[in-house]
């Protein structure tokens, strides 16, 4: 089965267990609420070969935002470590089929990664297919990774700013009723709501059971939530995390996906942050 780049199937991956210059990534990371522990269920299984990019390490520690971009020269530290060089195949999954794979592969396709893939349905289909899983740490030897940070995919609060006054569509990928202030938000101290002039876009409408949905389907989708993927768009969601969920689910679609706003709602909605809105979508 062939599917949309940059996806592959969990058959195309076994195939390749053990290709000369295949690097897989378990790239496992929970919301606190879960209380699940992503290293400790690397350690307990993972599939065989992979190493684990531990999401909230490799970010910058110059903000108490969460896990934000790291400085290129840090990410190509941890790269190397990781034994993941330049001109590598990389597959990325994760442990809930597909939530925190997407966010990184977008970090190694914004610091120049070529080859990079998300692993369609993550672990929980490769178990489901009684797939063969390894315990204990890979530990790959060093190599060279190149770290170049393409900004152009990268968002801040003031580009997100500009970028509403000239009507670029800012898409957000948390539940519709955290978009429209229903709910408290996971993390303390945030306030409830959205950006004004944001669409609500929540990433589950872009999965069918942990899989990414059809390019048919997806546009319907962002027919649906009245998104025009032919012009410039902005993720955004809770932290960075499931934005890139809606970044992956663009490119399979065929689509240029545009920036991510990597501060998200963990910047914008700080009590003493810009404006906020509530309710649904206006217009």
């Amino acid at each position: 089965m062939t599917l949309p780049a940059p996806l592959v199937s969990t058959q195309w991956l076994a195939e390749k267990l053990g290709t000369p210059g295949l690097v897989i990534i378990d790239g496992s990371w929970y919301l606190p609420a879960l209380k699940r522990d992503p290293q400790k269920e690397y350690l307990d299984g993972h599939i065989p070969g992979a190493v684990f990019f531990d999401l909230d390490a490799v970010s910058s520690h110059a903000t108490d935002l969460p896990h934000m971009m790291p400085q290129p020269n840090e990410f190509a530290s941890a790269m190397r470590k990781l034994g993941i060089s330049d001109g590598a195949t990389i597959i990325v999954y994760d442990g809930l089929g597909l939530f925190s794979a997407p966010r990184i592969w977008w970090m190694l396709k914004a610091f120049g990664a070529r080859d990079v893939h998300v692993l369609d349905g993550g672990l929980p289909a490769w178990k489901s297919e009684n797939r063969p899983l390894e315990d204990g740490e890979v530990i790959r030897a060093p190599s060279h990774f190149t770290a170049r940070l393409d900004h152009s995919v990268l968002a801040d609060m003031g580009d997100v700013q500009r970028a509403l006054a000239a009507q670029v569509q800012v898409l957000d990928a948390r539940p519709a009723e955290r978009f429209r202030g229903e709910v408290a938000e996971p993390r303390p101290g945030l306030r409830m709501g959205h950006i004004p002039g944001s669409k609500s876009l929540p990433f589950s409408l872009l999965l069918d059971n942990g899989r990414m949905k059809s390019p048919e389907q997806l546009n319907a989708v962002l027919a649906q939530a009245n998104i025009d993927p032919s012009k410039p768009v902005i993720t955004s969601c809770g932290s960075g995390v499931s934005a890139a969920i809606i970044t992956l689910a663009l490119t399979v679609a065929g689509h240029k996906a545009g920036a991510l706003y990597d501060g998200s709602w963990a910047e914008w909605g700080k009590p003493d942050g810009p404006a906020i809105a509530t309710g649904p979508t206006k217009g």
